[in-house]
């Protein structure tokens, strides 16, 4: 309900003079309190956001930081669809905000594609853009890089000189197939989305540890990316097999989703018959009827790379490229188990 003691009730959005006015005190004593400067009375700076909360009052802080010569504004763009990137999103917004920055959050849909949102935040004047897991090309990728600092979060894009952050998958997987082989496992299939961004990366993991274990490689080529239904496909071209894996590593946390109910709906058991391991520890993998056994990418440690790169891009603008690879630690859970046969 619109609070009608307002005298802009229902007109137009309160100012800073509709504050003044209200509290009977200079405009100027207004912005001294909502910039924390010193000189302003306790009794009055209180009765300044009593006014402000009533009228509705908020400052303009685009419009102050660019009187600054700065917007403090960074541009963040991902795609909903996949879990990963929204952990990521919040410690992005917790170490914008200890180092002064705000963020502009741009999301991609099916009619709404990278080149679009790119514009949008070059737009809002920030300062910097960080990319979660983008599709573009690289060379869409290098001619923004020109308007505007660029850190990509989760994809290997060669000579590039923009900043790349990305988890150690090659060792993250290694480490599941050592895990599933710890527990004697020797038939263990891997899901390769062969559209999945940096999927090369985690794949040549399975290959080293297969090798090194002197196991037969079985990878298990699908169309598709992070999705559930790159892990459905594959539930279903092993059922059509004549017999299971006894373990199998997928490349992401909603492909092991998809992959085990398929497989459950079938009388799969998960773990009895076969084991099941993901890749990000996602919120679904950490939740109660899945308790996936996972390689865990930290989101804050991800969130505070990518944030210190765009920071170190804005404050020094000669900065060569960089890439960061963040830890990788297996997590294991109740969907691993020794084989049954």
């Amino acid at each position: 309900m619109t609070d009608q003691s307002s005298p802009t009730a229902g007109l137009r959005p309160a100012t800073m003079a509709d504050v003044a006015q209200r509290v009977g005190v200079s405009r100027q004593l207004v912005g001294l309190v909502f910039r924390n400067a010193t000189g302003v009375g306790a009794d009055t700076r209180e009765r300044i956001l009593e006014a402000a909360r009533i009228l509705g009052y908020s400052p303009n802080t685009a419009a102050r930081a660019l009187r600054a010569g700065s917007t403090k504004y960074i541009g963040v763009i991902f795609d909903p669809a996949h879990s990963a990137p929204v952990e990521i999103i919040e410690w992005l917004y917790a170490v914008a905000h200890e180092s002064g920055y705000r963020l502009v959050v741009s999301a991609l849909t099916p009619i709404r594609d990278e080149s679009e949102a790119i514009t949008e935040i070059v737009g809002h004047r920030c300062e910097a853009l960080i990319l979660i897991a983008p599709r573009s090309s690289p060379e869409l990728l290098r001619r923004a890089a020109g308007q505007i600092p660029i850190v990509v979060i989760g994809r290997g894009i060669p000579d590039c000189d923009f900043d790349l952050v990305r988890s150690q998958g090659d060792s993250g997987i290694e480490s599941a197939v050592m895990h599933l082989a710890g527990l004697g496992h020797t038939e263990i299939v891997y899901v390769h989305g062969v559209d999945m961004l940096d999927g090369t990366l985690r794949l040549s993991g399975y290959r080293a540890a297969v090798q090194r274990l002197a196991l037969t490689e079985q990878i298990l080529e699908v169309r598709g990316d992070y999705t559930e239904e790159c892990g459905a496909s594959a539930a279903r071209i092993l059922l059509a097999g004549a017999v299971l894996p006894t373990a199998i590593v997928c490349s992401n946390d909603q492909a092991a989703l998809g992959l085990s109910y398929t497989l459950a709906a079938a009388g799969v058991r998960i773990p009895a018959d076969v084991s099941i391991t993901g890749f990000d520890d996602n919120r679904v993998a950490r939740l109660s009827f899945m308790n996936l056994t996972t390689v865990r990418q930290d989101p804050r440690e991800v969130g505070a790379a990518a944030m210190a790169a765009a920071i170190t891009r804005i404050t020094d603008t000669g900065a060569a490229g960089s890439q960061v690879f963040t830890s990788a630690r297996l997590v294991v859970r109740g969907s691993t188990a020794v084989p049954s046969r």
